[in-house]
């Protein structure tokens, strides 16, 4: 039986894709811009995964993500910007410099001095270093240092956290259904009016505030809208199913059919409470 293969043999192999005489010619054509989307793609996956909590598919998405870093490294390499090994070298630093209270001597060898620190003062620690190495790099703004290239509604929830954590928050969720509340009634306000500058202003605020409570509930935007969207789809697939087996398409029925159809979907498929 073949030995399993290691981290070297990947490299080696990223190597090989990229050799100009005899390498791969869609990885030979690949830059840092053209595989970005990939990465997001990959990560997104990795995610999925891990909601569906199917392991096994978790263990090959992690290494099409792997792939991701591994392929970045081979184009620093091939550029004299960096390689795998400073790639590592720059996360263990910057990792053992966040941990003091498990490195307290800033050496990867020192011995741990855990004490009294919990998770939330941990959570502090991180929080103040990070905000340390932005002023190092003249990110001294609060905001500063929050990724452009996010998702927007991953951002967002970013941005919120970071200026939550100088006090400027709602103290409650219930102060942002208030505010979701009056984004809605802006919403319709513009709508009215028929300004759709004003209307897509309008909704991008709502979004926001429905993003700001999620944080506040201590949910991931982006993870509980992966939720709907599988809904959406699972109740929609039931709907055209129940067309099908009539011999029907949607545009052979009313809306009112559609809605009972819909209805139905969802009864059928909401899990039902447990007996006490």
């Amino acid at each position: 039986m073949q030995d399993e293969y290691s981290l070297e043999d990947l490299l080696y192999l990223m190597a090989r894709l990229r050799d100009p005489r005899s390498g791969c010619p869609w990885d030979l054509k690949q830059t840092f811009d053209s595989i970005a989307p990939c990465t997001i793609e990959e990560a997104y996956e990795v995610a999925e995964a891990i909601e569906a909590d199917d392991y096994e598919h978790l263990r090959e998405e992690l290494g099409d993500l792997l792939f991701q870093v591994i392929f970045y490294a081979q184009l620093g390499r091939e550029q004299g910007c960096f390689d795998f090994p400073r790639i590592v070298d720059t996360l263990v630093r910057k990792l053992v410099r966040r941990h003091p209270h498990v490195f307290p001597d800033g050496n990867l060898d020192g011995e741990a001095d855990t004490g009294d620190v919990d998770a939330v003062q941990v959570k502090r620690n991180w929080e103040a270093i990070k905000a340390a190495e932005r002023n190092v790099k003249g990110d001294a703004g609060v905001l500063a240092g929050v990724a452009v290239g996010l998702p927007a509604m991953t951002r967002a929830a970013k941005l919120q956290k970071r200026a939550s954590q100088v006090g400027f928050d709602w103290p409650d969720i219930h102060g942002v259904l208030d505010k979701i509340e009056e984004e809605i009634a802006e919403l319709r306000e513009a709508v009215a009016l028929g300004d759709r500058r004003h209307v897509a202003e309008e909704l991008g605020d709502l979004v926001f505030s429905c993003v700001n409570a999620a944080r506040h509930l201590k949910l991931d935007p982006e993870a509980i809208l992966r939720g709907s969207n599988r809904k959406f789809e699972q109740r929609f697939g039931a709907v055209e199913s129940a067309l099908q087996a009539r011999g029907r398409r949607f545009t052979d029925v009313s809306l009112r059919e559609l809605d009972r159809l819909w209805k139905r979907a969802k009864a059928e498929q909401t899990p039902k409470p447990h007996d006490p």
